[in-house]
């Protein structure tokens, strides 16, 4: 009897072990298809913005005519690109980490609190409550070193009130009120006032990075990138840029006195954009990504210091809405912001579509891309381009396209 099994035994071992050695092989195989699809990409600049729509961006009466027309002439234009969530933050953790919403990350997590996990789900989202993800749950950022590859995250304003968060790797304590929620105005004490907002730092959110020196290495004030960019050799594979929440757009006006909205995108723009396209890097074989991190489609209602604002919430890419937000549609959340009583009336659990904007010497001018995109092909797109092939959360989703020719057509 023991003859018998011991063969079968060694078969179906073999037989394993046959599967997963030309299985990994596929994988690498098809993994080195992909890298070999797209350009030579090694430096990639993505800058965030803040809750405009397409039409209002990208339209013929755009505040911003520097984004909107001198730019989309030099790059590609993806028309049908999509935010993931309402309100900012679920946005910003798809991005970054391929994690869907949560109840708290889809309100902006005014308590920084920890996320209490209490399983896995198969396509790789963490089961549970909360806002900061356990060690567990990897970044891009953590697959970048783990490749051997530099990152960096460039946040305008961090630390500007060290009363309020540290110049590096900022964020609240733990479990504690999160004292960015809103803009801070120029005073005595603090001369340039501070317009830094954790819930616009996806870095802040995952024990994988706030837990590790990278973070206060690479998670710096803006205003390092000016020197940065002066060589290849101290610029970032991976620059991720958040403005502050007048120069996204996100505040209108700003507590600084300045417009907001598209018109301070439009300056912020044409400051930093030519300081990275004449950059080493940049020419060399770079990429820069404008995007936004939900639609600002929707009605405003108005009446005394109460404002109703309702928002569709479309999705594109066959988004899955994850298993932890378990909210019945629509939805209404109310804040007070600067003395006045907002309610957010979302119709479903998407990010409404944003458009969104590529630059780089291996794209033609001009481009217009149709093909829908999201944040979560973003992430994948971003581990393609870099030759990481374990894709995160829901970047790995069945059928999600990543960037391809119909963007990139100068290997």
């Amino acid at each position: 009897m023991t003859r018998r099994l011991l063969p079968n035994l060694f078969c179906a071992c073999c037989t394993s072990l046959l599967f997963a050695v030309f299985g990994l092989q596929a994988l690498a195989s098809a993994g080195s298809m992909a890298r070999k699809s797209l350009p030579p990409i090694r430096h990639v600049f993505v800058i965030t913005l803040e809750n405009k729509n397409f039409s209002d961006t990208f339209g013929p009466h755009s505040d911003a005519p520097y984004l909107a027309e001198a730019l989309t002439a030099k790059g590609a234009l993806l028309t049908q690109y999509y935010g993931t969530g309402h309100n900012s933050l679920d946005n910003y953790i798809a991005m970054m980490g391929g994690q869907a919403s949560t109840p708290q990350t889809s309100d902006d997590c005014s308590i920084y609190a920890d996320f209490r996990q209490t399983g896995t789900a198969p396509d790789g989202q963490l089961v549970g409550q909360g806002c900061v993800y356990p060690a567990a749950a990897k970044t891009l950022a953590n697959q970048l070193t783990a490749a051997g590859l530099t990152w960096k995250g460039y946040m305008e304003d961090m630390g500007n009130d060290p009363m309020r968060e540290s110049p590096i790797c900022g964020h609240p304590a733990l479990n504690t009120p999160d004292l960015t929620e809103e803009a801070e105005a120029p005073s005595p004490s603090v001369p340039l006032g501070d317009m830094y907002a954790t819930r616009h730092d996806p870095f802040m959110y995952f024990h994988a990075i706030i837990d590790t020196p990278s973070c206060k290495e690479n998670v710096v004030n803006l205003r390092q990138l000016k020197s940065d960019l002066r060589s290849i050799a101290t610029t970032p594979n991976f620059s991720y840029i958040t403005p502050n929440l007048c120069d996204d757009g996100h505040d209108s006006p700003c507590a600084n006195g300045q417009p907001g909205g598209l018109k301070s995108i439009n300056v912020f723009m044409e400051e930093w954009i030519p300081l990275i396209l004449s950059s080493p890097a940049y020419q060399k074989d770079g990429l820069v990504i404008i995007n936004f991190d939900e639609g600002g489609n929707g009605t405003i209602q108005r009446s005394g210091n109460s404002i109703v604002v309702t928002v569709d919430g479309a999705t594109c890419c066959n988004e899955q809405e994850g298993p932890n937000l378990g909210r019945r549609y629509p939805l209404e959340a109310t804040r007070m912001s600067h003395g006045r009583r907002i309610t957010i009336r979302t119709v479903s659990f998407g990010g409404d579509r944003t458009g969104a904007l590529l630059l780089s010497r291996y794209i033609r001018p001009g481009t217009v891309s149709n093909v829908p995109y999201n944040h979560y092909s973003l992430l994948k797109s971003l581990e393609e381009i870099f030759g990481i092939h374990e894709y995160l959360g829901y970047a790995g989703q069945k059928g999600l396209v990543a960037f391809g020719p119909d963007i990139f057509a100068r290997n």
